[in-house]
C-alpha cells in the first residue's frame, strides 16, 4: 500500500507519518495486516509535480493540509478549500478512486460559538467538496471533525491551549486563563493516529452530528475518533502545575491507564527544556552510605535507592502495617528477618548477579548487611506507603539478639 499524507509536517501529519513509517520499516508489528510500501509526505515545500505523481500512484490519501492562523481571513477559504480542490482534481485526472480522508473541525458545525467562524465555513466547504467528490466518483471518503487536539510535537502559542500551557509552564513562562470553568473536548494525538490506522484497515468509526454531539452509527456520512476527554481549563492547568512540581515533591499524580492525566503528563514532558530533563535528588549521606527517595505516589507508596558501604548493616527495625521489597542490583549482601517474639532468623543471601526481590514482612524485624569488604551494596527499595515522620511505624529491634 502506498499512502499520501498532505500536511505531513504539521502536528497531526508528523505523528501520523512517524506511525506509518514505523510500520513500513518493520519497527511496529502491532498491525500485521497493514503492509505499507511507501509514505508520500506532501507539505508546503513539496512541488505540484510531486503531488501529481503521488496522486497517480497512491492507494490511500490522508488530507491533513490546511490553514489555521492566516494573516487574513480570506486565506482560510484559499488554504482549506482551494488546496482540497487541487488534490481532488489531480486524483480525478488519473481516475484514482482510492479512499480519501479529510481532516475537518468541530467548527464546521457552524453552531453555537462557531456560528460565525470563517475557519468553520472554510472547513464546511471542504467537507461538502469531498462528499460531492464521493458521489461523483464513487470513491470512499472519510470526513473527520476533530475537537481540540493535544500531544507531543504540537506547536505552542498557535492553535492549541494545551500545547501553550504545557510549553509555558515547562519553560517558566506566564499563562493566561480568562475563565477556568470553560470545558474543552480533547483528542489525544495517539488516539487520533490509532483511528487513522483503523481507517487504513477499513475499521473506521462512522457517525452523524447533532450540532457538536456525535451520534455514532455505521451508516453515518461522517467519521469520528471514539476516545476523547473533557476537562476544564482550570483542571488542565492544575494538573500541569502538579507535573511541574514533581522534581520537588517527587509525587507522581494519579495517571491511570488510558486517563486524560496520563496523556497530559506525557504531553507536558515533551515540552521540557533540556536543563529540566535532569534534576538532583536529595541524598541522605552518612558514614554507612546513602539513602535517596526516588519517587512518591499518592496511593501506592514510594521507591528509594539504598547504598551500603562494605561491612555495613542497615535496618534493624520492624513495622506494623508498612511493608517493603528489597531488590539488590549490585554487590553481595545478606537480608535477615525475624518475627517479633520469636528467635528464628530467616536468612536470604542476595547478589546483583541474580536479581531477586525479598519482602520485608509486617511484624518482622529486618536488616540488610553488605557482605563485601570492597564493594558497595546497591539496593532498590519499594515501600507501600510514603514515609510520614509523624507516624513512622518503625520500631528498633536488632534481628540477632546478643
Amino acid at each position: 500500500m502506498k499512502i499520501l499524507v498532505t500536511g505531513a509536517k504539521g502536528f497531526v501529519g508528523k505523528n501520523l507519518c512517524a506511525a506509518l513509517n514505523n510500520i513500513k520499516d518493520g519497527k511496529d508489528k502491532t498491525r500485521p495486516s497493514l503492509v505499507i510500501d511507501e509514505v508520500y509526505e506532501y507539505d508546503l515545500d513539496s512541488t505540484l509535480e510531486e503531488l501529481d505523481s503521488w496522486c497517480k500512484d497512491c492507494d490511500f490519501v490522508f488530507n491533513l493540509a490546511g490553514v489555521n492562523r492566516p494573516k487574513d481571513n480570506s486565506e482560510f477559504m484559499e488554504g482549506n478549500f482551494g488546496f482540497a480542490s487541487t488534490l481532488l482534481d489531480t486524483l480525478k485526472k488519473y481516475k484514482n478512486t482510492c479512499p480519501v480522508m479529510l481532516s475537518s473541525s468541530q467548527q464546521a458545525s457552524l453552531t453555537g460559538r462557531f456560528g460565525n467562524s470563517e475557519y468553520g465555513r472554510s472547513k464546511k466547504a471542504g467537507e461538502d467538496l469531498f462528499l460531492d467528490y464521493q458521489t461523483e466518483t464513487g470513491a470512499k471518503v472519510l470526513v473527520y471533525r476533530f475537537p481540540n487536539l493535544f500531544g507531543k510535537w504540537c506547536r505552542p502559542n498557535y492553535n492549541s491551549a494545551v500545547a501553550t500551557f504545557c510549553n509555558n509552564i515547562a519553560n517558566d513562562l506566564p499563562i493566561q486563563v480568562n475563565d477556568p470553568s470553560v470545558e474543552l473536548e480533547l483528542l489525544y494525538i495517539d488516539d487520533l493516529v490509532a483511528e487513522m490506522l483503523d481507517a487504513l484497515e477499513e475499521k473506521e468509526h462512522h457517525c452523524e452530528f447533532e450540532g457538536l454531539e456525535v451520534v455514532a452509527g455505521p451508516l453515518g456520512k461522517y467519521c469520528y475518533c471514539p476516545i476523547t476527554h473533557k476537562a476544564t481549563l482550570g483542571e488542565i492547568v492544575d494538573l500541569i502545575h502538579q507535573f511541574a512540581d514533581q522534581p520537588k515533591t517527587l509525587m507522581i499524580p494519579e495517571i491511570p491507564n488510558g486517563s486524560f492525566a496520563k496523556k497530559l503528563y506525557s504531553t507536558y514532558l515533551s515540552y521540557l527544556p533540556k536543563e529540566k530533563a535532569i534534576f538532583d535528588l536529595k541524598m541522605n549521606v552518612d558514614q554507612r552510605g546513602s539513602f535517596t527517595e526516588l519517587v512518591h505516589t499518592l496511593n501506592c507508596g514510594q521507591v528509594s535507592i539504598n547504598i551500603s558501604k562494605p561491612g555495613i548493616t542497615k535496618g534493624q527495625h520492624w513495622h506494623n502495617t508498612k511493608w517493603e521489597q528489597f531488590i539488590v542490583v549490585s554487590g553481595h549482601g545478606l537480608i535477615q528477618l525475624r518475627k517479633e517474639g520469636t528467635d528464628e532468623v530467616l536468612n536470604y543471601e542476595v547478589s546483583g548477579d541474580k536479581i531477586q526481590s525479598v519482602i520485608m514482612l509486617p511484624g518482622y524485624t529486618h536488616n540488610i548487611i553488605n557482605l563485601s569488604e570492597t564493594e558497595d551494596l546497591v539496593t532498590v527499595m519499594y515501600c507501600n506507603e510514603v514515609f510520614d515522620s509523624s507516624k513512622p511505624d518503625t520500631f528498633f529491634d536488632p534481628v540477632e539478639k546478643d
